[in-house]
């Protein structure tokens, strides 16, 4: 029974975190679809936690939810306060596709919102950071 459930892995979907500019105090989350089709019911997570001047730091979850992501576009999820890259931001992102529901964690690592780390991030045509 167990083996009739087939394991499908999520991909083609990115979570990017781009800064604004140099002098905005936000930065901006994106999903991305970067599949031919659209995906629905989608529905985004986003906490963060870690440590700031020593001091434990767990910020609220947020949820959100979208009827239909297009193929090949972005949709802004959140803005993120720069004080915050230095923690662990935390976006679980659930979604249905193809007759199949779908989730993912991305996990951006303290440390990981970095400018040696920026890199173009597709569709949007911005440098940031993102997971795949």
């Amino acid at each position: 029974m167990k083996k009739d459930i087939p394991l499908l892995k999520v991909t083609d979907i990115i979570v990017a975190i781009i800064p604004r500019n140099d002098e905005d105090e936000f930065w901006d989350v994106y999903l991305i679809n970067c599949k031919d089709s659209p995906i629905l019911s989608v529905i985004v997570n986003s906490t963060g936690y870690g440590l700031i001047e020593g001091e434990k730091v767990k910020t609220s979850t947020m949820r959100y939810f979208y009827e239909e992501v297009p193929p090949k576009h972005a949709v802004k999820i959140e803005p993120i306060l720069k004080n915050l890259l230095s923690i662990t931001n935390e976006f679980w992102v659930s979604f249905s596709l193809g007759g199949y529901l779908y989730d993912k964690r991305y996990i951006f690592v303290e440390g990981s919102l970095d400018e040696m780390n920026f890199t173009n991030i597709p569709i949007v045509d911005r440098l940031g950071v993102m997971i795949k």
